[in-house]
C-alpha cells in the first residue's frame, strides 16, 4: 500500500468513527435525556442546599470525574460562583495510602464515608459498570444517604444493582468503552449547563 492510499485508508476509518459516535449520540438522547435531567435536578438541589458533588470513576473515567469537579469548581461557559464539587481520584496520596493498606477496592468507599454527608451527591463513573471500587463507593453512599448520579455502558452491570430508588442511572446503551466514555463526556458537559440554568437561568 502506497503512501497515498494509507492516508486515504486512515482518513475513511477516522470518518467511520465521526459516524458511529455521532449516531450513537443521536440515537442515545432519546433514552438519556430523562435520566440526564433527574441527574441535574438532583445535583442542583444539594447544591442550593449547600451540599456538595463527589465524583469518581477509574483510568478515563477518573480524567472525567476530575473534568466535571474542575467545570464546577471553576467555571463551565458563564461567570458565576465556585459550585462545590470534588473529584475522589485526583488526590494520589489519598488513593495510594488506601490501596496499599487496604487495598483498591476501598479507594473511592473510605473517601466517601470521610468527605460524604446526607445530602451531597455521588457521581460515580464506570463505563462496564461493575468496577470494584466505584460499586463500593455507591454502597456506602447509599449508608450515608447520599443520592448517586450513575454513567455506565454495557446495560450497567453490578453498578446498577447497587444502586436505589432515588438513584438516577445515566446508561449509555452501547458495548464499546470508547463510545461509552464519548457520550459520559456529552452526559457531563449536559449536567454543567443544565446545573448552571437552574442555579442561575437559562443562557440565552
Amino acid at each position: 500500500m502506497g503512501h497515498a492510499d494509507q492516508s486515504a485508508a486512515l482518513a475513511e476509518r477516522v470518518a467511520a468513527h465521526f459516524a458511529d459516535s455521532a449516531q450513537l449520540k443521536l440515537a442515545a438522547a432519546q433514552v438519556l435525556a430523562g435520566p440526564i435531567a433527574r441527574a441535574v435536578e438532583a445535583m442542583s438541589a444539594a447544591l442550593r442546599a449547600g451540599g456538595k458533588i463527589l465524583a469518581c470513576g477509574n483510568g478515563g473515567s477518573a480524567a472525567d470525574a476530575q473534568h466535571f469537579a474542575a467545570e464546577l469548581v471553576n467555571r463551565f461557559e458563564r461567570e458565576r460562583p465556585p459550585l462545590a464539587a470534588v473529584s475522589l481520584a485526583a488526590d494520589s496520596s489519598n488513593l495510594t495510602s488506601i490501596a496499599n493498606d487496604y487495598g483498591y477496592d476501598q479507594v473511592f468507599e473510605k473517601q466517601v464515608r470521610a468527605l460524604g454527608r446526607k445530602g451531597d451527591v455521588l457521581l460515580a463513573i464506570s463505563t462496564s459498570g461493575n468496577s470494584p471500587s466505584v460499586v463500593r463507593a455507591i454502597g456506602a453512599a447509599r449508608e450515608l444517604g447520599l443520592v448517586t448520579v450513575a454513567l455506565s455502558g454495557r446495560g450497567g452491570g453490578k453498578m446498577a444493582a447497587a444502586l436505589a430508588a432515588g438513584d438516577v442511572h445515566v446508561c449509555v446503551p452501547h458495548e464499546r468503552t470508547m463510545r461509552i466514555q464519548e457520550v459520559h463526556l456529552l452526559a457531563l458537559h449536559c449536567m454543567c449547563d443544565g446545573i448552571d440554568s437552574l442555579l442561575f437561568g437559562a443562557k440565552p
